[in-house]
């Protein structure tokens, strides 16, 4: 039986959209508000959640499956020094946090990426999309590339950096998946994590340099919250996952050594986040860089039962 395979534009809400379907798997990024992804559907289930509508992407906030660029979450002071530059973000308009700290990028919901290719082979669907990056808030020109492919249970994407001027860019983003479980309360959703490093943070979120050790979990969630910090091992699968057996597991495949869980209190979603570097690592300095003409890619997956 040939299964159902497609890469097409069109609507989503009155924004343009790219919608890709590979079998009973459909999936629609908004190139317009930021190529963020506000749908993941499998047999009729819906596994993302846009709290607040497409008016809080096109506000600049964070819904669906948002790319966090240049930086994922916080800075922890409005100057850093990265890759021999210093950057001053005083009376700059960023998003911001309760604290006032800088989070999340200058790249949410309002920023215009072009398409490029759509494509079909096989049982799988690609989307191909870009955008030029350099800003006074982040002063070091490059080329964001977004590969996102569906095939089967599966979505996939990877990010390529690519340095297009004379200066080495630092890199710090991640993307921010806003999950749901069909058919299961988040309260009896189970939580997996892989073995990990419990990276500790203050009272701003942001890492302290202590950590942990913590084995493999899988446990109800419950009354429990997270808005937790991780160094990955070998296993960088998490999951969320139902009573009936369906779920979402999102892996870091290559590139993402870092990863944020986040379960906010009287919300009915949670966030499994892939990070290529720790939070407030552009102001600390220990950002990968990327050299002249060279590039940085990491992907990730979602994988929806």
């Amino acid at each position: 039986m040939t299964r159902a395979v497609d890469a097409a534009e069109g609507r989503f809400r009155g924004e343009p959209a790219v919608i890709l379907r590979s079998g009973d798997l459909s999936t629609t990024f908004l190139p317009s508000l930021g190529l963020t992804g506000v749908s993941l559907r499998y047999r009729g289930g819906e596994y993302l959640a846009v709290p607040g509508g497409l008016d809080t992407l096109r506000a600049g906030g964070s819904a669906g499956i948002p790319l966090l660029a240049p930086w994922a979450n916080r800075l922890a002071a409005r100057r850093y020094r990265a890759a021999g530059v210093s950057v001053d973000l005083k009376g700059m308009r960023l998003g911001t946090d309760d604290h006032g700290l800088p989070i999340h990028g200058l790249l949410l919901g309002r920023s215009r990426w072009s398409v490029g290719r759509l494509t079909t082979h096989r049982d799988a669907a690609s989307l191909d999309a870009s955008i030029d990056v350099d800003a006074p808030a982040f002063p070091f020109p490059h080329r964001i590339d977004v590969r996102v492919r569906a095939r089967e249970k599966r979505l996939t994407i990877d990010t390529t950096v690519t340095a297009t001027g004379r200066r080495r860019v630092p890199v710090a983003f991640g993307w921010h998946p806003y999950l749901r479980v069909p058919g299961t309360p988040r309260a009896r959703w189970r939580l997996r994590l892989p073995p990990r490093e419990h990276r500790a943070l203050d009272a701003r979120s942001i890492p302290t340099g202590a950590s942990a050790h913590e084995p493999a979990d899988a446990q109800a969630i419950g009354q429990r919250t997270f808005d937790d910090l991780y160094g990955l091992g070998r296993d960088r699968r998490f999951a969320f996952v139902g009573e009936d057996g369906r779920g979402i597991e999102m892996r870091c495949i290559d590139g993402y050594p870092f990863a944020q869980v986040w379960v906010p209190a009287g919300r009915s979603f949670g966030a499994l986040e892939p990070m290529a570097a720790p939070t407030n690592a552009l102001v600390e300095g220990t950002t990968p860089l990327v050299g002249p003409g060279g590039s940085f890619t990491a992907r990730f997956a979602l994988t929806v039962s």
